[in-house]
């Protein structure tokens, strides 16, 4: 591939971290490396599982000032929540396809909010529901889940390398996430297709040597681009 202008970006998942000292967890895996964190947002509805919210946001945000805070959004109405994260810092709002009705309208709230749009798709949605709005230009970045979303530690999916690959093809300067048992066992089939946003959760967060395990990733995906 020839896109120049993309380069691998490496977001550990800090649900995966120590939740008790949140803010410590989170220095750490910059430290090591990470170009960005993943925060992952659950409300019970949209998936059976119950997280944080944007109280937690607002308090990492004046520790770790200059951290890009990616919020994935697994809520059953993202609309609701646009204008709390804006306000507690997030820079980027990631919401499911799934989840509204109206993603235009969606994606224009969280742009004019502020912060970058991302539209997440899940394993049993096509990805020719993001086309449109991709199309558009009023989404930075397109989620690929390669696990169904809602909880850690399932076998990562890699028939939804298909996914990618159609996305890379057809918008080369798109930034194009995977989230779901992504790790040096996985990483190659992600980059080959075309990712290069990388969610890893255990894989980085619980390694004895998380800069290793980012830099290994980090230099199979760039090889790709």
């Amino acid at each position: 591939m020839s896109n120049c202008g993309l380069r691998c970006k490496i977001g550990p998942s800090i649900l995966n971290a120590d939740l008790s000292d949140l803010y410590g967890e989170s220095q750490r895996l910059i430290n090591a490396g990470a170009d960005y964190l993943h925060l992952d947002v659950m409300d019970g509805h949209f998936v059976p599982n119950l997280t944080f919210g944007h109280p937690v946001v607002k308090c990492l945000r004046p520790k770790l000032p200059k951290v890009f805070f990616d919020m994935h959004m697994m809520v059953a109405n993202p609309e609701e929540w646009v204008g709390s994260m804006s306000d507690a810092g997030a820079d980027q709002y990631t919401f499911h396809i799934e989840a509204t009705t109206e993603p235009g309208k969606l994606c224009r709230k969280v742009r004019e909010s502020g912060m970058r749009c991302g539209v997440g798709v899940k394993p049993g949605t096509p990805v020719s529901t993001v086309l449109e709005w991709v199309d558009q230009d009023i989404v930075d970045m397109v989620l690929v889940m390669t696990v169904e979303p809602g909880f850690g530690g399932q076998s990562f999916m890699e028939d939804m390398m298909s996914k990618v690959s159609v996305l890379r093809q057809k918008y080369p300067n798109l930034d194009i996430e995977v989230d779901g048992g992504v790790g040096p066992k996985t990483i190659q089939h992600c980059a080959k297709a075309g990712a290069n946003m990388i969610v890893s959760g255990t894989a980085v967060v619980k390694a004895d040597d998380p800069a290793a395990v980012m830099n290994m990733m980090r230099e199979a995906v760039n090889k790709e681009l």
